[in-house]
This record gives structure tokens, sequence and C-alpha cells, in this order.
């Protein structure tokens, strides 16, 4: 049943993002958004993203429509999305994460029961490979998490998508947003791998290959 307290979140997550995210996104920031059919519109999905700021997500949830977005699921690190009572009732009510707790050594059926619960639940996650933000504009390590939580998942599509410039209009350890003009690449579904290092490798060089279409990474150079 559909509880009041559910209802009252969704709302208040919609005119989050009406009044805000959305006008930041798409009119102050700007955003030059390539392979927008590629993007999973319903779950199971699973988008992996490169991660170089706070606004990745927001960005990403941007792209879909208001009616959407409570179907929309970042992945986040519990040890910080929910040191603080505030930041956590938004976390978790508002932009709808599912925490994971890198602290602690358990079992990975149960360190990504949570991600699990919302595929199954027809849900889109947002998975960043990478774990943690990285420098501005740079990839970091991709780890093999998302490949454990899809090994036993072989009908759930993971869309790449590369994100250029949100490392400079919001970079790790800065408070004041910067607004630069940015690039969303959105790949086609990755094909299925046997290992967790096949899967690293296929991502990077993908994740490279979509490099390529960056408009601000190539003004740079």
């Amino acid at each position: 049943m559909f509880k009041r307290k559910d209802l009252i979140n969704r709302i208040l997550k919609i005119l989050f993002f009406a009044l805000l995210i959305k006008p930041i996104v798409f009119v102050i920031l700007g955003l030059n958004i390539r392979g927008k059919n590629n993007l999973p519109k319903n779950g199971p999905a699973i988008i992996a993203a490169n991660h170089n700021s706070h606004l990745d997500s927001l960005v990403l949830m941007s792209l879909y429509p208001l009616s959407k977005l409570h179907k929309i699921r970042p992945v986040a690190a519990a040890d910080y999305f929910l040191t603080n009572p505030f930041r956590a009732w938004f976390s978790l009510n508002i932009i709808g994460i599912i925490p994971i707790e890198r602290q602690r050594r358990v079992a990975k059926t149960e360190l990504f029961s949570g991600c699990h619960e919302a595929l199954d639940n027809g849900d889109v996650l947002i998975i960043f490979p990478e774990g943690s933000r990285g420098k501005p504009e740079q990839i970091s390590t991709i780890k093999k998490g998302l490949f454990h939580i899809v090994n036993d998942r072989t009908e759930t599509p993971i869309t790449p998508i590369l994100m250029h410039g949100l490392g400079r209009a919001l970079p790790r350890g800065e408070a004041l947003f910067v607004p630069f003009n940015c690039d969303v690449i959105i790949g086609q579904p990755l094909t299925q791998t046997k290992t967790g290092n096949d899967f690293v490798v296929q991502l990077e060089s993908t994740f490279q290959e979509l490099r390529s279409y960056c408009i601000t990474l190539n003004l740079e150079q």
C-alpha cells in the first residue's frame, strides 16, 4: 500500500528537481547530451558513470522526467551520506539513494542486497564504478563491485555514461558552484563478461571511447 509519507517524499522530490535542480542543470550549467536514446527508460537497469562531482547523480537524474524520478536510485556511500541526520534524511527520502556500507567486511550478497532489492522492484540504479570521486576530469581506477552485482543478473542491462566538465563546476572538496558547459555522453549497453577483470577492461575502454565525443574536452586541447 502506498503510504502518505512516501507520497509526501515523492512530491518533495519532484519540487526539488523541478524548481531547483533542473533549472540549474539545463539553464545555468548547460549540457551537451549525446546518445539520449540509449538512456534506459525502465528498470531493472543500471547506469555506470564516471564520478568527479556531487553534481553527477543530480545531473543523471535530471535526464529523466519528473514522473520517473522515484524509480532512479543512486548507489552511495553510507559512511558519507548517513553520518549527519539531515543529510541522511535528505539522501534517503529526497534523492532516494541506496546506501552501501563500504567500511564493513560483509559478504557481497549482504553488501549489495539493497541494489538487488531495487532491481527486483524495477528501479534504475546509478552506480559509479570508481567507488568515489576522483580528481576533476580524471577517471580513477575502476573497481569490480558492479560486476558482482550483475554477475547473476545477465538480463539487467548496463548503460555506460561519460561525463566531462562537472568536476570543474563543483570539484571535490569545494562548496562554490561555478557554471561550466558540460558533456553527458550515453553509450550502448555493455556486453556480458565472464570475469571481473574483463568487465573492468571493457568499461575502461568504453569510457575512453565516449570521451572522444566530449565537446568541452576537445575545446580544451
